[in-house]
């Protein structure tokens, strides 16, 4: 694959498993398979969950809804939702699901894969209000924050942008584009290598990574290089990032033809990409993931953690996942819900009462949208 406009119609289709037409994984196996099953450790603080779980459709907050691809909630419970094709940040209200448009992101260049992608709410927002946005420019993907005042007019509610680290490789494909604080109150970003899979290996750039910065997009004292953000290395494409009770940290991965990835995600380890896709294809040099899925029947975006479990939402797959977690380790056999009920399932975001918003991704370009797509769904869970 190479991210070279004149093929930009063939990656599209077939080059990504986000969402390129059945067919792409050639004989990728169905199921979804664990890293070392039967070898679980149980952590003393956090039982495993039961093997098997439930999930309900309690609620649809909200409708309509044009590329949506971030989501952050904010203190009190409403939802701040991104558009990626049309650069603009609304608020959901999760009372009544009644939208307000803070505003648009200046410098947003959509196209592919490409957009207004990531949002996150700072640790720090009841005394700086600030909201953080991940972005694809005419130049690079970046990050950066914007103070939110409600008390402005609807559409003007956003200041000027203040960038946190710019320089992220940017492409039609593999943009990456998850943000989210972490219990350090660090910020941690997903990317990926834009199709170039070179930049996975390569430790000075940014593309194909897991990055870890100070609110001001400094490197943190405890990554693997000083003067560095990057955190590891070897990825893909990753776009789903959550921590568990024990402050544990798990991203979701896109494989390319064979295996996406569920990983456990430790400093300075590298994940394998492109020498390595899936578990036990590095002669032991790389992570293996904990869990996989043959590309049909994922496409992971976002996750959460919720009631024992990493929840994974899929694109192509168009279902939920659950995996139960033991420590380190997936407890039990990752489990379906929703399959086909909702098209492309873009973010999965934990609420505060152990339940879980999900967003459809629908209007994306590779989906079929139908009457009220996309939408927010009120998920409670099991």
């Amino acid at each position: 694959m190479t991210p070279v406009l004149a093929a930009a119609s063939l990656l599209l289709a077939v080059g990504c498993s986000t969402g390129g037409p059945p067919g792409t994984s050639g004989s990728s196996p169905a199921s979804p398979v664990l890293s070392s099953p039967g070898e679980a450790q149980v952590s003393a603080s956090a039982p495993a969950p039961p093997a098997k779980g439930s999930v309900k459709v309690v609620s649809t907050l909200a409708t309509d809804l044009e590329t949506p691809w971030g989501l952050a909630p904010l203190p009190g419970g409403d939802l701040l939702v991104s558009s990626r094709d049309t650069g603009k940040v609304f608020r959901v209200a999760a009372k009544d699901g009644r939208k307000t448009e803070l505003g648009t992101v200046p410098g947003v260049a959509p196209g592919g894969e490409g957009g207004l992608l990531g949002l996150a709410v700072a640790p720090s927002f009841g005394r700086d209000h600030w909201v953080y946005a991940y972005f694809t420019t005419e130049s690079d993907n970046r990050i950066a924050r914007m103070n939110y005042d409600e008390r402005r007019p609807p559409g003007k509610q956003l200041g000027a942008p203040d960038t946190v680290l710019k320089g992220i490789p940017r492409g039609l494909i593999h943009n990456g584009g998850r943000i989210a604080f972490g219990p350090d109150k660090m910020l941690y970003a997903g990317t990926g290598e834009t199709g170039d899979t070179g930049l996975a290996q390569d430790r000075k750039s940014l593309g194909g990574k897991i990055l870890r910065m100070t609110p001001d997009g400094e490197p943190v004292h405890g990554n693997p290089d000083a003067g560095s953000v990057v955190y590891t290395y070897g990825h893909r494409n990753v776009q789903g990032l959550a921590w568990d009770t024990e402050n544990r940290l798990w991203a979701a991965e896109f494989g390319q033809n064979t295996w996406d990835e569920l990983n456990l995600i430790e400093p300075g380890r590298n994940y394998g990409w492109p020498e390595a896709e899936g578990k036990g294809n590095g002669g032991g040099r790389f992570t293996d993931p904990v869990a996989q899925w043959g590309t049909a029947d994922a496409s992971p975006s976002g996750i959460a953690y919720a009631r024992g479990s990493v929840w994974m939402a899929g694109l192509r797959g168009e279902r939920l996942w659950r995996i139960p977690l033991a420590g380190r380790q997936a407890a039990a056999e990752p489990q379906a819900f929703l399959q086909g009920e909702y098209g492309r399932l873009r973010t999965v975001v934990a609420a505060g009462d152990g339940g879980l918003w999900l967003v459809t991704s629908n209007t994306d370009g590779r989906g079929e949208p139908k009457k009220g797509d996309d939408r927010i769904l009120r998920l409670a869970v099991s």
